[in-house]
């Protein structure tokens, strides 16, 4: 037997713990799980540079597959919901356009169940993250179901769905640490985003207002993808579908939003619930852009590219019908949770195109289901069913909840007469568009996707200057938690691109000194054998200079409906003028809520007493939209001597909303912060109700330049 000390380790060579695989890729060749070299992980293979992916695309297939199957039992993306049932009413015929029958008709109502969703956080994560909205609504129509899965931006981060597992790895949490949670705000985000250009439109997107909105029901919704409408005779149109909010767009400040998430992070879905519950139903209007086969290439942008929209200014949307959610769902899990949307579940009168994001979708949902939902058999989970009979040849799996009679299973058949037969299209059969498709199978990004920057130019450029501020804001707070310097020199860079006060802006608050425009070709969306050049980004100049209704300011709504105004109360306020207010409020659909030093009740003059909702430890002004001060000199002394009483109304000063005092609460006023302003702006003394209701209805008051002087 040798001696141990002779026994020593083969030189370079390692020993390595049987049960432990480990790896980290430096300095090796890409391959697939079977070990095979991979030539282009940046692009699916499709059918000719604009045609559809083709189902052969093994890698493809593989490398969503493993993603698709990462966790269970929570989505991956989109884990964070919350979602209501309703109605979609048609305002019209509308069968020129499409054969879809829930739009066939004028008053024309069919169930829906929408679920509205952040993207990167888990399930346990906050509403108030930065982050993009999903807005997926399921249609129980008279044909089968249909899903709209859209988000409420218009345009994504990628061109192709090859490139999906990447960005969502990217942004979630660092897999080292798992941090940060719910948050875009690190170095493996805003590494992936710095070389790929494609995501330079989402991105100002993504650092704007709209990532953070005041309400669900004050954010708009989108497609993102080009679509089709298909009429009775079959003719076909290219459409973009949009959701448009009764209440109009809002948002709340980056410093509202952190608050929030600390003091209520269930911000949205406490106001989705509550607004239902009282009644007051949120709404939006359903409308589509149209443009003919024959026009598709009219525009200076490809109509399938993921990245683009179409500005409001080139075609008009056209609205076809609202929905109003009127109803909660009875348990969370057995309806929020379980309801499974798919792009693919389509009713006949709407098809899909050639989009390379939407063809991976295709397949991506399907797959996600399988293991969220433990089998084949999700589409019979009561939130998924759809209200007309089902009937097919399809049996067993897991969970299965049908009982199926006879024999059979197959077609065709005899012995069940044949039955199921096939649909005839007259019969509401669906049958795919009659599309010519030819072209060399390839892995190649068509020319017509690589202008990366005049949409993101003419989004940033299109924006108020307060909005432009807010973007340059979150674009310094993003990249400052960025901690390699070379990401934020690269970032910044191809900011230049987009705009150059941009750009150097971001730089000044990031403290670079010089912006180092990168070099082209930036982009790396091409396999290893590509010619570079053929991916190099191009610039084409928009036909139009500026979009109004890229701004999100640009649709204001009308009234204060979803509301919530704040009435800071304590023993011996003026009940009169609680009433007066309360009164004007309801009736304007918003809420109020009392807010005291302590909980339980006030006794208010006249010795009516008074409900407390919230006591000034509980709860905070970045909760409510507005601020009311009653009279009561009693009451006026109380919150006096209560700090908290003295911030909230400095704090919602400082977050620009209105305040309106009343009497002797303008000596709570003059303690404030605030107060040192002779003619502060938005602060309404001994004012009618109505005067109130009206200011509030404008959101904000974001003239207020001293707003930002308030310490809190």
């Amino acid at each position: 037997m040798k001696d141990k000390k002779s026994q020593k380790e083969p030189k370079n060579e390692k020993i390595q713990d049987l049960h432990v695989n480990t790896e980290d890729g430096s300095g090796e060749m890409m391959t697939n799980n079977q070990g095979v070299g991979i030539n282009d992980d940046q692009n699916s293979l499709l059918a000719g540079e604009r045609g559809p992916t083709l189902l052969e695309d093994f890698q493809f297939r593989e490398k969503m597959t493993h993603f698709d199957h990462e966790r269970i039992p929570e989505r991956i993306v989109h884990a964070r919901g919350e979602g209501a049932h309703g109605y979609f009413e048609s305002y019209g015929d509308f069968s020129e356009l499409t054969k879809a029958s829930f739009l066939g008709e004028k008053g024309k109502r069919t169930p829906v169940f929408a679920r509205f969703s952040t993207v990167a956080g888990f399930r346990g994560s906050t509403d108030l993250a930065r982050d993009v909205r999903g807005f997926a609504v399921k249609f129980y129509t008279d044909e089968g179901n249909y899903d709209l899965v859209g988000n409420n931006m218009p345009v994504f981060f990628i061109q192709d769905a090859m490139k999906f597992p990447d960005l969502i790895h990217a942004v979630k949490p660092e897999q080292d640490n798992e941090i940060p949670q719910a948050a875009s705000a690190h170095n493996t985000f805003w590494d992936f985003i710095s070389l790929m250009p494609e995501s330079m439109h989402m991105i100002m997107w993504a650092m704007s207002d709209r990532a953070l909105p005041r309400s669900l029901a004050m954010m708009e919704g989108f497609g993102v993808h080009t679509f089709r409408f298909v009429n009775a005779k079959g003719k076909s149109s290219f459409v973009k579908f949009h959701w448009k909010p009764k209440l109009g767009t809002h948002s709340v400040t980056w410093e509202e939003a952190q608050k929030i998430s600390g003091q209520d992070p269930d911000f949205h879905r406490r106001d989705l619930w509550n607004a239902i519950e009282s009644g007051n139903f949120p709404e939006w209007e359903f409308g589509v852009q149209v443009v003919r086969e024959e026009d598709e290439h009219k525009f200076d942008f490809d109509l399938l590219d993921p990245t683009k929209l179409i500005p409001e200014e080139l075609v008009q949307v056209q609205i076809l019908g609202k929905m109003v959610l009127n109803r909660n769902p009875d348990n969370f899990f057995a309806e929020t949770e379980q309801i499974a949307f798919h792009p693919g579940h389509l009713v006949p009168g709407i098809d899909f195109t050639n989009d390379p994001l939407l063809q991976g979708r295709l397949f991506s949902y399907t797959d996600t289901q399988l293991s969220r939902l433990g089998g084949p058999n999700f589409a019979e989970i009561p939130i998924n069913r759809p209200i007309v009979p089902v009937h097919n040849n399809q049996r067993g799996g897991s969970m299965r909840l049908t009982i199926n009679k006879g024999k059979g299973g197959y077609h065709p058949n005899q012995g069940n007469g044949g039955c199921p037969y096939q649909a005839a299209m007259a019969d509401g059969g669906f049958v795919s568009h009659h599309e010519r498709i030819e072209g060399y199978k390839i892995r190649k990004r068509s020319k017509s996707f690589l202008d990366h920057f005049s949409q993101a130019k003419l989004f940033y450029e299109s924006q108020t200057a307060l909005e432009q501020r807010h973007i340059i804001e979150a674009l310094r707070f993003e990249l400052g938690k960025v901690t390699d310097e070379k990401i934020r020199e690269r970032m910044v860079g191809m900011l230049s691109y987009v705009n150059k006060e941009l750009a150097k802006n971001v730089a000044e608050g990031l403290g670079i000194k010089e912006i180092k425009t990168p070099e082209k070709p930036l982009n790396h969306s091409y396999g290893a054998d590509a010619n570079p050049q053929d991916y190099q980004p191009t610039t084409v100049k928009s036909k139009i200079q500026k979009s109004e209704k890229l701004s999100l300011m640009a649709s204001p709504g009308k009234g204060i409906q979803g509301r919530v105004i704040a009435i800071l109360a304590a023993d011996g306020v003026d009940s009169d003028a609680v009433e007066k207010f309360q009164k004007a409020f309801n009736s304007a659909g918003a809420d109020s809520k009392i807010i005291s030093k302590n909980g339980g009740s006030i006794t208010a003059s006249g010795g009516k007493t008074i409900k407390v909702d919230h006591s000034l430890v509980t709860t905070s002004s970045v909760l409510f939209d507005a601020v009311y001060v009653p009279d009561g000199a009693e009451s006026v002394e109380t919150l006096k001597d209560e700090p908290l009483a003295i911030r909230f109304l400095d704090e919602s000063y400082r977050h620009y909303k209105f305040i309106a005092v009343d009497g002797s609460g303008r000596s709570l006023w003059d303690m404030t912060y605030a107060s040192r302003n002779a003619k502060p702006k938005g602060v309404l003394f001994d004012q009618a109700p109505s005067s109130f209701v009206e200011a509030i209805s404008k959101h904000r008051i974001w003239e207020r330049e001293d707003a930002k002087k308030i310490p809190v």
